[in-house]
C-alpha cells in the first residue's frame, strides 16, 4: 500500500470539513463508482482511512457546544462572541451556523463514506468472505459512532439513521427509535467482526486485531444500552468490551493526530495561559472536587484569570497537553463507571460501589463512605463521572438523563441550559 495515496485521500476529506454550511459533498462521483464497481484492494483501504480519517474534523466544535450545555467549560474567543452568548443561553441557538450545521455535516461524511466503504467491500472479487467482514463490521461500528454522538446533540430533534441513498433519505426518527437503529448497527457490526480478517489500516487502536475491534464495538453498546436504560443489556456488552475493573484505566481506544503532512493536528488543544482563544474549566469543577483528588490537574491554575463578558476562570481545561495529543473515544474509566451504574440500577449495589472505590482509590480519595442506597449511589456515581469524564463530552448527558439539568449552574442572568440542538436549516428543509 502506498502511503501517500491514504494521506492524499485523507486531505481531501479534511478540506471538505472546512465547510461552513454543513453541506454534504456527493460521493456518487465517477471515481466513487468507480471504486464502488471494481475497486481495488488499495483503493477500497484508502476509503477506510479516509472514514476513520474523517472522525476528527470540527471535534472541537462538538466539545465546545456540549461542554458549555453541561457548565463544565467556558469558551473565549475574540473572534466568535456566540461562545458566551447564544451557547451560554442567552438568546436561542441558530440553526444555521457553525456549531449546529457543521457537527451534523462531518459525522454524516463519515456515515456516507462508511456506506461508500461498504458497497466496493460487497461488490470485490479481491477480498475473502472473512477479508469483506473485517471491513463490513469495521465500517458500521464507525457509523453507529458517528450517529451517537450526532443523536446526543440532537436528543429529541431525533436524526436520519438512514443517509444511504442521498437521492431518498429516511426519515428523521426520535431519540429512542435512533438509538434503537444505532444498537442494531452494532449488532450488525459486531456479527460481521465475528470470524472476520483485519486486512486494512486501524489507527484507533495498536497492534488491531479482530478481537481488539469487537471490543471496541461492545463498548460503544454499553454506553448506548445505559442511554437506553437496558442494564443488564449494558452488563452483557461489558462481557464482551475492553472493561477491565482493575486494568488501566486510560486504556481505550483513541483518535490519533499527528504534525504529518496531510495528517491534523489535534484541534481540542489549547495551550495553557493562552490569549485571545481560551477553553476554561468553569469554576465549580475546582470549588466542588475533594480534596487530594488528582483529577484537579485536569484544570490547571492559570497565571492570570481569564475574563469575558461577564465570565471569568482561573483554570485552562488540561486534557489534551500537545497538538498532538489522542483524543478519547472511549476508555476503561468509563467502563467502570457505566459497569457501576448498571449494577446501582439493578440494586446490586455492593457490586457498584466496588467499581466506584476503583475509580475513587485510583485518584488519591478513600473509599466512598456514603448511604448504600440508590439515590445516594446514583449521585456518587454522576459525580464520578464528572470528575473522570470532565470536557470529554459526558456531563451534559449524564444530567439529562438523570433529568437533573436544572442543577447546573447559570452564572448570568438570563443565561440558559439547552436541553438540546436544532436540526441544521439545510435539514430541516428537505
Amino acid at each position: 500500500m502506498k502511503q501517500h495515496s491514504i494521506l492524499l485521500f485523507s486531505a481531501m476529506l479534511l478540506g471538505l470539513g472546512a465547510c461552513q454550511k454543513g453541506e454534504i459533498p456527493n460521493l456518487n462521483t465517477p471515481v466513487a463508482s468507480a471504486i464502488i464497481a471494481n475497486g481495488t484492494k488499495e483503493q477500497i483501504d484508502n476509503l477506510a482511512v479516509a472514514m476513520e480519517s474523517g472522525m476528527r474534523p470540527t471535534l472541537n466544535t462538538y466539545f465546545d457546544a456540549i461542554g458549555l450545555q453541561g457548565r463544565e467549560i467556558y469558551r473565549f474567543s475574540g473572534s466568535e462572541p456566540r461562545y458566551t452568548t447564544e451557547l451560554m443561553g442567552t438568546s436561542p441557538l441558530d440553526n444555521n451556523t457553525f456549531y449546529t450545521t457543521n457537527p451534523w455535516a462531518s459525522r454524516y461524511r463519515v456515515v456516507r463514506q462508511a456506506n461508500t466503504l461498504i458497497d466496493a467491500v460487497n461488490a470485490s472479487s479481491r477480498l475473502s468472505a472473512n477479508e469483506k467482514k473485517g471491513y463490513l463490521g469495521y465500517a458500521k461500528t464507525i457509523m453507529a459512532y458517528q450517529l451517537l454522538i450526532t443523536l446526543n446533540m440532537q436528543y429529541t430533534n431525533g436524526i436520519r439513521t438512514d443517509v444511504k441513498d442521498p437521492n431518498k433519505l429516511g426519515p428523521i426518527k426520535g431519540y429512542p427509535e435512533s438509538l434503537t437503529d444505532i444498537a442494531n448497527m452494532l449488532n450488525e457490526g459486531l456479527t460481521d467482526l465475528t470470524g472476520s480478517e483485519i486486512v486494512f489500516p486501524v489507527t484507533i487502536v495498536t497492534d488491531v486485531t479482530p478481537l481488539k475491534l469487537q471490543r471496541f464495538n461492545r463498548s460503544l453498546a454499553a454506553r448506548v444500552a445505559v442511554y437506553r436504560q437496558q442494564w443488564a443489556e449494558a452488563l452483557t456488552a461489558l462481557n464482551g468490551s475492553s472493561f477491565d475493573l482493575n486494568g488501566d484505566i486510560n486504556a481505550g481506544y483513541v483518535h490519533i493526530f499527528s504534525a504529518n503532512s496531510g495528517d491534523q493536528l489535534n484541534p481540542v488543544f489549547l495551550p495553557q495561559n493562552n490569549s485571545g482563544e481560551n477553553r476554561l474549566a468553569h469554576p465549580s469543577y475546582a470549588l466542588q472536587i475533594a480534596p487530594g483528588d488528582d483529577r484537579i490537574g485536569k484544570a490547571t491554575l492559570r497565571t492570570a484569570t481569564a475574563s469575558l463578558d461577564g465570565l471569568s476562570s482561573n483554570r485552562d481545561v488540561w486534557i489534551h497537553r500537545s497538538n498532538t495529543a489522542p483524543v478519547y473515544i472511549i476508555r476503561n474509566e468509563e467502563l467502570i463507571l457505566i459497569y457501576a451504574e448498571a449494577k446501582i440500577q439493578l440494586n446490586q449495589l455492593p457490586d457498584a460501589i466496588v467499581a466506584l472505590n476503583r475509580v475513587r482509590i485510583a485518584h488519591g480519595l478513600p473509599a466512598y463512605a456514603g448511604a448504600s442506597n440508590q439515590p445516594a449511589l446514583i449521585t456518587e456515581m454522576l459525580n464520578q463521572r464528572r470528575w473522570s469524564l470532565f470536557a470529554e463530552g459526558h456531563r451534559w448527558i449524564d444530567m439529562r438523563r438523570y433529568n437533573r439539568l436544572n442543577q447546573l449552574p447559570n452564572d448570568r442572568p438570563g443565561d440558559k441550559v439547552w436541553d438540546k440542538f436544532p436540526i441544521p436549516l439545510p435539514e430541516s428543509n428537505q
